[in-house]
Order: C-alpha cells, then sequence, then structure tokens
C-alpha cells in the first residue's frame, strides 16, 4: 500500500483498515441486517464493513448519523457538512475532512471555503457567520467546555437560528466520535 496521507485534501482518499473487514459475501445474517442503511444510502465500503463486525452497534450508529448528516429543517447541508470538517481539521483526520470537504464543494459548487479552512485552519478569513461557525466548532471539538454562551451569542448575531446552532452542534460533536473510529481502525491513502 503507497503512504499514508498526512495532508489535507478535497480528493477522497482510499482508506484502509487495520482490522479484517467483514466479507460481504460470507457476513451473518445479524451482519447484512445492519448493513441494511449504509451512511448515505451508498455502497458499502470497508469502514462500514469493519462497524459490522458489532452489528448491533452499527445498527444504532447509522440512523443516528443519518439523522444527523441527511435530516430536513435547521442547518443547510452544506453546512452541516462544514461541521464535519470543522471538526476533522482539529482532530487531524485526513480521510474524514477530505469526504465532507469534497461534499460541501458539491453542494455550494465553491472550493475557496474549504480551500482556507484547510490552508489556515481556525484562522481562516471567512465571511462573519462561516467564521463564528468554525470557531465554534474548534472549540467544541478541542475542549468542548471552551465552547461558551459568547459563542452561542455570536452566531446569532451572525444569522443562525438555535435550530442551526444545535445541528452544528450535532455535526461536530458526532465527528468528535466519528474521527476517533477512523484513525484507531484504519488510514488514509491516496487512491490506487
Amino acid at each position: 500500500m503507497s503512504e499514508i496521507l498526512k495532508e489535507f485534501t478535497t480528493v477522497v482518499p482510499f482508506w484502509e483498515p487495520r482490522v479484517k473487514p467483514v466479507v460481504l459475501a460470507e457476513a451473518t445474517p445479524e451482519q447484512l441486517e445492519a448493513m441494511k442503511v449504509t451512511v448515505s444510502d451508498t455502497k458499502i465500503g470497508n469502514y462500514t464493513l469493519v462497524l459490522a463486525l458489532d452489528p448491533e452497534t452499527l445498527q444504532q450508529r447509522t440512523p443516528l448519523f443519518n439523522g444527523i448528516m441527511f435530516h430536513h429543517g435547521g442547518l443547510s447541508r452544506a453546512e452541516t457538512e462544514f461541521g464535519a470538517v470543522a471538526a476533522s481539521v482539529v482532530n487531524e483526520c485526513i480521510y474524514c475532512a477530505a469526504v465532507h470537504a469534497n461534499r460541501y464543494n458539491q453542494l455550494t459548487k465553491d472550493e475557496s471555503v474549504m480551500d482556507l479552512i484547510f490552508a489556515d485552519r481556525k484562522d481562516a478569513n471567512l465571511d462573519d457567520r462561516q467564521k463564528s461557525m468554525l470557531n465554534f466548532s474548534t472549540k467544541l471539538s478541542q475542549s468542548p467546555l471552551e465552547a461558551d454562551k459568547a459563542d452561542v451569542e455570536r452566531m446569532v448575531e451572525n444569522g443562525l437560528g438555535l435550530d442551526e446552532i444545535f445541528d452544528l452542534t450535532l455535526s461536530t460533536s458526532i465527528f468528535a466520535w466519528a474521527n476517533r473510529l477512523m484513525h484507531i481502525l484504519g488510514e488514509p491513502h491516496p487512491q490506487p
């Protein structure tokens, strides 16, 4: 396998598991049932096949993840992806940052925001709304106690509703967890 990716990119890398994933053709009925609802209703990838080693947990995780990332109302789909990227950058999760930056770029048709975040991280020169969101998500990812009422007020001043702030909290928080799973269970490599 090629060298592990260590730089942020919007090109989705190949994720190579460190543990042997479930072989789809050999999956148990419980594993197959747990994999029925994939993360974005797309193909079953290596990450899902690894998580299927514990089908009960996967069966709970996927609907929660889908509910946070793909629901209707509150934060826009693009800004939900923004929260995922912010957490993934703080947590140095190259794979998650790439996947969700790529989705953000597709949804907004604008690559400049992700380029700025990847280059300058929390110091990225963004518009006030995005800056308040990035600041909040960064604090929430680094140390949740650092995110405070002033951060929420700043987001409200910049046009976010409380439902949007709640959605940003959810997307940032689930990636605090998801990033750690990605790091332990595998590593990103350039696409072959």
